[in-house]
């Protein structure tokens, strides 16, 4: 690679001019301009652009971290994040932790010592030692997906209780008294917020809890498909089963099938997201619809505020779920 010496030497000009040249930081005569070009074409010389984004005091990056990229729910989530920035002409770093939050540290040490301009970050869990490293280091943040406490950062979440609440009224409309649940994994509040949500509609309709009726997965499919073959064993058993993501749905229905009993007519089943795949399975899945593009762009337009403003009052932002039904629960 060239160097701004050579380009210098070639153009018959300093460094320094060499440098106002790529850089536009002052003026420079058209025919010293002229020749600058020409040196730094006939070379194949190009300016170091990270090197100049740091004097700037930016990189024109953004870092993505995600707990399980293999999800589709996180994977259209980035995807969207991802799209949004590229159109306003940033990068995307994407770090995948698997839901581990020793990881998870790593990747936001990584990042940090990158440089980059923002973070958006879903946690693991709702460890708050990473987002408070970010904090402190003054990196500007913000969470989807999470509730962190009282930690005053900028956040985007979803009505994950109303979702929850929406989906168990739903079964309960068509009749179903025996309803069981799939959740996700405890140390979440969408997992724990969707579960409260079900609890409150069968109390609202009379209807007793049983907590051998609520079955405890881990938002993969094999998770749900073995806590409905759990709950299908039940006695009585469920003639409906609301499960706290779509991806585990999707192994509920593989469990329905295994068992040669028919979805909707022996057992209903509702998902939580509305991932692409749930309109594709068989039957396609009834689900709580996530606004996933919408919290992408509004994940990037907060970061983008926050590294105009770092001095902003946080934000917290809470996007309304709509239930979508298809005929996992209902023909059509």
């Amino acid at each position: 690679m060239p160097t701004i010496r050579e380009v210098a030497r070639k153009a018959g000009v300093s460094s320094a001019t060499v440098s106002h040249v790529a850089n536009n930081t002052r003026f420079v005569s058209e025919d010293v301009r002229e020749r600058v070009k020409t040196a730094m074409r006939e070379l194949n010389y190009r300016p170091n652009a990270l090197a100049r984004s740091l004097r700037r005091g930016e990189t024109h990056t953004l870092g993505l971290i995600l707990p399980d990229s293999s999800n589709p729910f996180f994977a259209e989530v980035g995807h969207a994040i991802e799209s949004e920035a590229f159109a306003l002409g940033y990068s995307v770093i994407l770090c995948n932790t698997d839901n581990d939050e020793n990881k998870e540290r790593i990747y936001t040490e990584v990042l940090e010592n990158k440089q980059l301009d923002g973070i958006i970050f879903v946690g693991a869990g709702e460890n708050r030692e990473s987002i408070s490293q970010i904090v402190k280091n003054g990196l500007p943040l913000v969470v989807v997906d999470r509730e962190m406490g009282n930690l005053e950062l900028d956040t985007v979440t979803t009505e994950n209780y109303q979702g929850g609440l929406l989906a168990t009224q739903h079964l309960i409309s068509l009749g179903h008294k025996v309803i069981g649940c799939i959740t996700g994994p405890s140390n979440i509040t969408p997992s724990a917020d969707r579960v409260t949500g079900y609890r409150a509609a069968l109390q609202q309709a009379g209807i007793p809890i049983e907590e051998s009726l609520i079955a405890r997965g881990d938002f993969h499919a094999s998770s749900g498909y073995s806590a409905a073959l759990q709950l299908l064993a039940h006695d009585p058993r469920p003639t409906a089963i609301f499960v706290c993501n779509d991806i585990m749905a999707i192994g509920a229905l593989r469990a329905a099938a295994q068992l040669s009993l028919s979805v909707p007519e022996n057992v209903a089943i509702v998902g939580f997201d509305d991932i692409e795949l749930a309109s594709y399975t068989t039957p396609p899945l009834t689900t709580v619809a996530q606004p996933k593009q919408e919290i992408g762009q509004l994940a990037v337009k907060l970061i983008f505020e926050r590294m105009g403003n770092p001095s902003l009052p946080p934000r917290r932002i809470i996007l309304s779920t709509q239930l979508v039904i298809r005929e996992s629960s209902t023909r059509s």
